[in-house]
């Protein structure tokens, strides 16, 4: 009798500045002063400056890092005492940047990217300014009066579009070859509206932001972010190969992605390429992987035989890079890993910029151009239009992204769909679909970002600060204040339960057990304190809270 053979992968190949309270320390008094009080004390500790010795380190690689200098800017007068203080390399990137895909390959070596103002960072690993990020962070601080702090933070998206291209992923040269969702007029009016608030005109500052607002909008509607003919969008990365930043700061997670395809070879849609032994690298650091054949009753290693060895190909690579930009890295959403995200219209992305279109609009009225405002109506207007339809799906009352390779709409139902009711792109009648659906997301303690469970962090059980905010928006942008209320209450009662447990506010949340604690199966495993963008959140949500969950949740003194 032959002993059965299973298949074995083998493979060849934190900083932390915010301070956690007590365990306990809320348990006593009004435990939302206590919140309160760790989100100001926060925004501190989490800023940064390009002139200070914490800003250039990076926790996701082992080096040390290098400040860049734009190539064509003169070197500050704060940046030569950083250098001897700190023992920081400072250099000039080594070519002018004139715009988005200029960049398509690693720079070495890596480091941190110069940009003008101080900065507020998400915490932990991610030790520098971020795109999508920021926006929730810049509402965190206008809520704490913190205006010249956020105000800063936009203009270094104004420095980075004139320096580095575009808004990018984050002010890293590894981040050079994409962005992030685009949030930059969401941004720019949040501004205007708390300048309005201080008796400010607010003019100046629409002036100032426009050709910023509108440089980034035409990286994001033309090739190759156009999603083929559909006449919406997609996400891209303009490099290729592996995430440097996931060589060292993920470790294991390629191996655990090609694990996956090989045991799912109806889902790796050419994803694996083999025999790699022979073959040229898909790029530099890419990693390659042996796959044995071994007796299963042997440990691995021993009574095995080699069969070939294998790599992730370049597709697999270039949906991995855009599942970076689109924010949501991993899901399943665009496919396993998100491999296909450049194959797909996103709900959430073409949201966006249907806001960004209807910011534009605005601000053209507001600064007296009436043309250029019926131009950017135009333009809403039909991306509307498409969007309801290609993304739209009456019978299931939701909008599902657009798989570009198959010519339909998604059947993954995804926490994107309450994007349109936050940008206000959907019907009186599509939001009340997309209202009733809330059940198959709500959770105990708010709104999970899919409904199926996968093991990574960006699917059920899991749930998003970002998220919650915008469906709740959402919901009452078309008069759903109950269940908005009811949904606030949920992230924003969990999120202090967990502050009274440990004295920290975390990246995400399982919504499902009302926890920070969390169990990933790839990726970065930690559930990151600090949270930039979940304070300011939490202040937003909290701001809005009326009725009897505001009485609750401040009356509320213990976990239960």
């Amino acid at each position: 009798m032959h002993k059965p053979k299973i298949l074995l992968l083998l493979v060849l190949v934190c900083l932390d500045q915010t301070t956690a309270l007590p365990a306990g320390a809320a348990s006593h008094g009004d435990r939302l002063q206590a919140i309160s009080q760790y989100i100001a004390a926060g925004w501190d500790s989490l800023t940064r400056s390009t002139s200070r010795c914490d800003s250039v380190i990076d926790p996701k690689r082992k080096e040390p890092s290098v400040l860049y200098l734009p190539a064509d800017y003169a070197v500050p007068a704060a940046i030569p005492k950083m250098q001897t203080q700190c023992g920081v390399a400072v250099r000039s990137l080594p070519f002018v940047i004139h715009g988005p895909g200029k960049v398509t390959h690693s720079i070495s070596p890596p480091g941190l990217l110069f940009l003008e103002n101080q900065y507020v960072v998400p915490g932990g690993r991610f030790n520098e300014m971020y795109g999508w990020d920021s926006y929730f962070i810049v509402l965190g601080l206008l809520r704490d009066h913190r205006l010249a702090l956020a105000k800063g933070m936009v203009r270094n998206f104004f420095f980075e579009i004139d320096h580095y291209g575009a808004v990018l992923n984050a002010n890293r040269t590894y981040y050079l070859t994409r962005s992030q969702p685009p949030f930059l007029s969401s941004m720019v009016m949040a501004i205007y509206q708390a300048e309005k608030s201080d008796g400010r005109s607010g003019e100046a500052w629409l002036g100032e932001a426009y050709p910023y607002v509108h440089k980034d909008y035409q990286m994001w509607t033309r090739s190759p972010h156009l999603a083929g003919d559909t006449g919406l969008s997609r996400y891209y990365d303009f490099g290729e190969g592996p995430a440097p930043e996931s060589l060292e700061g993920e470790p294991g997670y390629y191996r655990k992605v090609a694990a996956y395809f090989l045991a799912h070879p109806q889902q790796a849609n050419g994803y694996i390429s083999g025999d790699g032994r022979g073959a040229p690298a898909v790029a530099p650091g890419t990693p390659r992987f042996e796959v044995q054949v071994c007796d299963a009753q042997q440990t691995p290693g021993s009574g095995c035989d080699p069969v070939c060895s294998v790599q992730l190909a370049a597709d697999y690579f270039k949906g991995d890079r855009a599942m970076r930009e689109s924010g949501f890295d991993p899901s399943f959403r665009f496919g396993p890993y998100g491999a296909a995200t450049h194959h797909y219209a996103p709900v959430g992305l073409n949201s966006l910029l249907y806001r960004t279109e209807r910011d534009m609009e605005e601000i053209s009225i507001l600064r007296g151009h009436k043309r250029e405002a019926s131009h950017w109506r135009q333009l809403a207007d039909q991306r509307a239009a498409r969007m309801r339809e290609l993304l739209w799906n009456a019978t299931q009352g939701m909008f599902f992204d657009y798989d570009l390779r198959r010519g339909r709409r998604s059947d993954y139902p995804y926490a994107t769909t309450f994007y349109p009711l936050w940008a206000g792109l959907a019907t009186q009648e599509e939001a009340k679909a997309v209202a009733k659906n809330l059940p198959r997301f709500e959770q105990p303690g708010g709104l999970a970002m899919s409904t199926r469970e996968t093991g990574v962090q960006w699917d059920y059980p899991y749930g998003w600060a970002p998220i919650q905010l915008l469906a709740v928006e959402g919901l009452r942008r078309y008069g759903y204040d109950a269940e908005a209320n009811r949904i606030s209450y949920e992230f924003l009662s969990t999120v202090l339960d967990n502050f009274q447990r440990d004295g920290t506010i975390r990246e995400k949340y399982n919504v499902v057990t009302r926890s920070s604690e969390i169990q990933v199966t790839a990726g970065y495993a930690a559930n990151v304190v600090g949270f930039g963008w979940t304070n300011g959140v939490f202040l937003e949500l909290l701001s809005r809270l009326s009725g009897k969950p505001a009485e609750h949740l401040r009356e509320a003194r213990t976990v239960h």
